[in-house]
């Protein structure tokens, strides 16, 4: 609308919706040697995208072999070499390496390294995914791990284990 009351189609209505998140800015929390700090969140975005960054100790697994319906998963390696398992494969993404996995592409990560990888981890749309990390940090936290609880929140989530008997997130 404009100051008399009318609609304006011909016009854009600026605003500035910006948000700057600063070096060690966000939620985060620690988990199987996996920390998950929240950057651009469901909520700012309005469900467009989720922006996360993802530190993984030397020999950490950050999600076996899945895929999502809804989602779209994109990793930017910043730093090591992060180990991504697609479908039949592994490959050794170092850094600078983009990996883009569409919907109902499985996949799976890991550091397979004596190192840290750092990595920014993208999902389009991002489907409220802060309330599956949350979630995960839960149900991880409960030892033992009930995996039928583990499930239930993937599914809810939009994450779909390939093989049930081969999805908890550690190295046996």
């Amino acid at each position: 609308m404009n100051n008399n009351g009318k609609t304006d189609y011909f016009n854009d209505a600026l605003t500035n919706k910006a948000v700057v998140i600063k070096p060690g800015g966000g939620e985060s929390f620690f988990m199987n040697g996996v920390r998950i700090t929240f950057k651009v969140t469901s909520q700012l975005s309005h469900d467009q995208l989720g922006v996360y960054e993802i530190i993984l100790a030397p020999g950490a697994i950050g999600a076996k072999l899945h895929y999502h319906r809804f989602m779209d998963e994109t990793f930017i390696v910043n730093k090591g070499v992060l180990t991504i398992q697609l479908a039949d494969k592994e490959i050794d993404a170092s850094e600078d390496s983009v990996i883009y996995v569409p919907r109902f592409s499985p996949h799976g990560f890991c550091n397979n390294t004596d190192e840290e990888v750092r990595l920014t981890l993208l999902f389009n749309p991002s489907q409220n995914r802060e309330d599956f990390f949350r979630g995960l940090y839960q149900t991880l936290g409960e030892q033992p791990i009930d995996p039928e609880k583990y499930l239930k929140l993937y599914n809810k989530y939009d994450s779909f284990p390939v093989d049930t008997s081969d999805m908890l997130p550690v190295r046996e």
